[in-house]
């Protein structure tokens, strides 16, 4: 399994960008521009909350479970993985919509003199900062899930 490339998810990011903005003015010359809903926002948060949630439960049965505390759940690798795999795929869908309510923020920012688009500009940027909050939390989810890494390959043994 591949870690998360910020630079990856940036170029996801400024590509549905950049064709959100372009797209929002060729629709606005020919008809109505659709408006942002108020649940994007609410619903990146919820997930940003879930994962938030997945990491911190995570990281303290991982900690019970080095300390060897008598009450410490096991942790299952193959659930651990799945948790990963969630938070990579959440931050990479984050970071499509993210781009695409913030092209259209930004197309918006020039409407503002209309009220139900000023509200709309607002949902966007809104919808930005909680997909940037997913990416967070799935780097986080990320680094508390990363195996310890093996250095034993690396260390000369002594003759004996």
């Amino acid at each position: 399994m591949q870690k998360l490339r910020l630079r990856v998810l940036a170029g996801i990011f400024l590509v549905a960008g950049v064709l959100a903005w372009a797209g929002a003015r060729l629709w606005d010359a020919y008809g109505r521009l659709p408006s942002v809903p108020v649940a994007a926002p609410v619903v990146f948060f919820a997930l940003a909350a879930l994962l938030l949630a997945t990491a911190l439960s995570t990281r303290s049965r991982l900690r019970a479970q080095r300390e060897r505390r008598p009450e410490a759940e096991g942790v299952n690798p193959l659930q651990t993985a799945r948790a990963v795999v969630l938070g990579q795929a959440s931050a990479l869908v984050a970071a499509v919509v993210a781009g695409l309510y913030g092209g259209m923020g930004v197309f918006l920012l020039t409407r503002l003199d209309e009220p139900a688009r000023r509200d709309q500009a607002v949902y966007a940027g809104l919808t930005v900062l909680a997909g940037a909050a997913v990416v967070a939390v799935a780097f986080f989810l990320e680094h508390v899930c990363k195996l310890p890494e093996d250095h034993d390959d690396d260390t000369p043994h002594p003759a004996s």
